[in-house]
């Protein structure tokens, strides 16, 4: 039986999958996870919304489903669909190099100190060879073009189109180009586009008072099996609300689990949501199928990589209740969201576990794919 103890504050889909909070709440009661917000819906409604556990151990203040989250790498499929706009409306290509509108990137070399270029398809899957930042660099940059002027002198790791792998400074740069070709900076952009026509009011890369106060706690376990509280890696000291860093393209959004399903219920129909259309179909497609060819790509067996999304060759382990073509992203505090294009489905776990050995492929995001899938 489980505790009405438990149970979420229920709004959109006032009805939570039993199977689904009792195995979450395994997960709390193991010392695992202080608690989560889990989401399911179709194209046309949620149908399981749940909040289970706690939002922070030390005051016991229970987890509710409106609890804002950092989504982390659950940013760049949102900055994929920023790039695909503005494609749509003529003012980039995705197969462009990153130097035409970026001109710090015009003097790349590969690690062999012969000069190539970069493209933006290459940095939104993953194989564009760009360095990231070194650790500490980061620190004090405050926009995208001072990340992007920061980073570009850096030699390439590879010879772009040559290999997968994960990159950061990729999508901050295209992030940069988006801010470019609009006019506007990179919040503004999300905001006047996406965030405020889909109804996106918790979601955005920096934090007011009312939002701070519902952001959940992250937590790391030690070797003891205890959750201890860890700052967020790019607060460095400050608070929540400070907006003394820059909008990370590549993983600083915050949001919480009604608003990223409204993007995650856009984009599975198509690009269309409510009546309002933000994408073509075709620009969808092609943002959700691969485009890596046969590169063996992160971060679980069976996946290839299409412009800011993973995508689902082969189900198998962690995937395995997912279709074929299924696509999504995780974050690095363990926040996954994936879409099912042959069930029409929409999955949204939303934790904050710094430690993880590898979100994509985690036990909680098995233990949830496996309880929704008869949803």
């Amino acid at each position: 039986m489980i505790s009405t103890a438990f149970l979420p504050s229920v709004r959109a889909a006032e009805v939570a999958s039993p199977g689904v909070v009792k195995r979450m709440q395994e997960f709390v009661d193991a010392k695992e996870i202080a608690g989560s917000v889990t989401l399911v819906a179709d194209e046309g409604k949620v149908l399981h919304l749940a909040a289970t556990g706690l939002a922070d151990l030390a005051t016991a203040a229970p987890m509710k489903a409106d609890a804002i989250f950092w989504i982390a790498s659950m940013t760049k499929p949102v900055t994929a669909t920023a790039v695909m706009m503005m494609q749509e409306e003529g003012k980039l290509s995705v197969d462009d190099p990153i130097a035409k509108y970026l001109p710090e990137f015009a003097d790349l070399k590969d690690p062999e100190g012969k000069p190539v270029s970069v493209t933006i398809k290459q940095c939104l899957t993953h194989t564009s060879g760009l360095q990231d930042l070194p650790a500490g660099m980061g620190k004090g940059l405050l926009t995208l073009e001072d990340f992007t002027k920061a980073v570009a002198p850096l030699p390439l790791k590879a010879l772009p189109g040559a290999k997968w792998e994960y990159c950061q400074t990729g999508i901050n740069a295209v992030g940069r180009i988006v801010e470019v070709v609009s006019g506007e900076s990179y919040p503004d952009f999300l905001a006047k586009h996406l965030f405020v026509p889909l109804g996106m009011s918790s979601t955005g890369f920096y934090l007011n008072e009312e939002q701070a106060a519902r952001l959940a706690t992250s937590y790391k376990r030690t070797p003891e099996g205890v959750l201890e509280k860890v700052e967020l890696p790019f607060f460095e000291g400050q608070p929540a609300t400070s907006r003394n860093r820059y909008p990370r393209a590549n993983g600083g959004l915050f949001s919480d689990a009604e608003d990223y399903a409204k993007f995650a219920r856009m984009i599975l129909n198509g690009g269309e949501l409510d009546g309002r259309r933000y994408l073509k179909e075709g620009s969808v497609k092609q943002m959700t199928t691969v485009q890596t060819g046969s590169l063996a790509t992160g971060f679980t067996p069976g996946n290839g990589w299409g412009l800011g999304w993973c995508v689902v060759r082969q189900p198998q382990a962690v995937s395995a209740t997912l279709s074929a073509g299924s696509f999504g992203h995780g974050g690095a505090y363990g926040t996954q969201v994936w879409i099912d294009p042959v069930k029409k489905r929409v999955h949204l776990l939303l934790i904050q576990r710094s430690d993880l050995p590898n979100s994509d492929g985690s036990e909680i995001r098995r233990g949830f794919q496996e309880a929704d899938s008869g949803l």
